[in-house]
C-alpha cells in the first residue's frame, strides 16, 4: 500500500491545484512512483460526449506529465461549481466515506505515493443532510478517515497571516498534523518575506517552498528526504 499526503488550501482560488501539480511533478522528476487523488471535485466541464471532465485533476496531471485516467483518481465528480455538499444536493450522488477509502486504496495499489488534494479550505462541507445528521461529512473527516498529515498552501500576499494562523489553529483543535506550508504567488518583497517570518513564528510550522507566478518547477527549501517523511 502507498503513503499519502493531504494538500490543503487556506481557501478557494489560492492556487492549491497548481501547487499540487508542481509538487507531484517534483516527486515524479525525482523518480518517485507518485500520483494524484481527490475525493470530490465540483465545477467539472462536459466534453463533446457529455462526459464530465474534472478540471483540477487534468491540470495536475498535465503539470506533472502523468498519463492516468482521471475517473480512477477522482471518485466523485460534480458539474455544479459549488461546494461538494451543495453540488450533490443538486445533482445527487452524495459522498460516502467508504467509497472514498475504496477508491483511495485502489489507487494505492498502483502507486507508492499519493498527493491528495482537498476541496476549498478546511471548513468545507462535503456532505450535509441537516444539523447533527450522522451522514454529514466535513473535509476534516476525510483527512482523519484516511489518516493523513497535511501540507498547507497559502497565498503569500496581504492577509495571509490571518488565513494561515486561523487554519493552523483549527487543525490543531481537530488533532490534524500540519507538516509544512508552501507560499504561492510569492514575490521577493518586504511584506511577503515578513509574512513568512510571522507565520513561522506564530505557528511554529516551516515554510518549505515559495512559488513564484508561472513557475514550472517546485524549489524546496528542504531536502527531498524530509518531504518524503511527511507521507504516511
Amino acid at each position: 500500500m502507498s503513503k499519502g499526503l493531504f494538500i490543503l488550501g487556506t481557501g478557494t482560488d489560492i492556487g492549491k491545484t497548481y501547487v499540487t501539480g508542481l509538487l507531484l511533478k517534483y516527486l515524479r522528476d525525482h523518480d518517485f512512483n507518485a500520483t494524484y487523488f481527490k475525493a470530490a471535485l465540483s465545477g467539472a466541464m462536459k466534453d463533446e460526449n457529455d462526459n464530465l471532465i474534472p478540471g483540477d485533476a487534468v491540470e495536475v496531471l498535465t503539470i506533472a506529465n502523468l498519463d492516468e485516467d482521471t475517473d480512477f483518481l477522482v471518485p466523485y465528480i460534480y458539474e455544479t461549481a459549488v461546494s461538494p455538499h451543495l453540488a450533490s444536493q443538486i445533482e445527487g450522488n452524495p459522498v460516502n466515506l467508504k467509497r472514498v477509502k475504496e477508491a483511495y486504496d485502489n489507487v494505492s495499489e498502483r502507486y507508492d505515493y499519493i498527493v491528495m488534494e482537498g476541496s476549498g479550505g478546511i471548513v468545507c462541507p462535503i456532505r450535509y443532510e441537516g444539523k447533527g445528521n450522522e451522514n454529514n461529512i466535513m473535509l476534516e473527516d476525510i483527512v482523519k478517515y484516511l489518516n493523513l498529515d497535511v501540507i498547507l498552501i497559502a497565498d503569500a500576499g496581504l492577509g495571509t497571516i490571518n488565513s494561515i494562523v486561523t487554519t493552523v489553529e483549527y487543525l490543531k483543535n481537530r488533532n490534524i498534523h500540519l507538516c509544512a506550508i508552501i507560499m504561492n504567488n510569492y514575490k521577493d518583497e518586504l511584506m511577503e518575506n515578513d509574512n513568512i517570518k510571522m507565520v513561522e513564528g506564530l505557528c511554529d510550522v516551516p515554510v518549505i517552498a515559495k512559488v513564484y507566478q508561472n513557475d514550472t518547477n517546485l524549489r524546496l527549501d528542504i531536502d527531498t528526504e524530509i518531504l518524503i517523511s511527511y507521507f504516511k
